[in-house]
């Protein structure tokens, strides 16, 4: 989780304090980053252990504001092990034009599949969470417009790298733009046959 957050902020994917991560830790606790922490500065004090209703179990700082997203994605999803929320700028930037997302890359198509999107909620507010636990049901990437991105997985490096691809595929469909192209994306006919090993 530390390298996740360094890399991110390397890579431009959120600055200064925007942005959390979370994992599962088993029934009813999750390990949150804690709220103003900069993820490229994390240390093992930069988390805490929570449970469903943002109450601190274990740990001295208090949940990041985005608790809320991160423990009712969970809940929507019992397959999910962890949690990324970034701030990516290609992906909000295609989505504030109206524009959707394309996947272009095998990879991309791979492993975002699909990109749920929801409307604007005030960050750290129960309508956020909702909406984003709604849209997960059927999606491992989620863009919450104007905002940022919610990525899940079966582990930390594995959503992380969902949020990787979503970020590649939005700077792919913003160029394609710029030269007029909106058709280009992967055969959608390939993807049951897609496979990483």
């Amino acid at each position: 989780m530390i390298r996740i957050g360094a890399d991110a902020v390397s890579r431009g994917l959120v600055l200064a304090s925007g942005g959390n991560l979370s994992v599962r830790l088993g029934a009813d606790r999750y390990l949150v980053t804690c709220a103003g922490t900069w993820l490229d500065r994390l240390g093992v004090d930069d988390f805490c252990v929570v449970d469903g209703h943002g109450r601190v179990r274990a740990g001295t700082g208090r949940p990041s504001s985005e608790w809320r997203l991160h423990t009712r994605t969970y809940e929507a999803r019992a397959d999910v092990q962890a949690v990324i929320h970034l701030h990516p700028q290609a992906s909000l930037l295609v989505d504030a034009l109206g524009e959707e997302i394309r996947l272009v890359t095998m990879d991309h198509a791979h492993y975002v599949r699909r990109i749920a999107r929801t409307a604007f909620h005030p960050n750290g507010s129960d309508a956020l969470a909702d909406s984003a636990a709604a849209a997960v049901a059927d999606a491992d990437c989620v863009l919450m417009a104007h905002h940022g991105s919610s990525c899940v997985g079966a582990d930390p490096a594995s959503a992380y790298r969902r949020a990787l691809n979503l970020e590649q595929a939005a700077e792919m469909t913003y160029r394609l733009l710029a030269v007029g192209n909106r058709t280009a994306t992967f055969p959608p006919e390939e993807l049951p046959g897609l496979h990483h090993g």
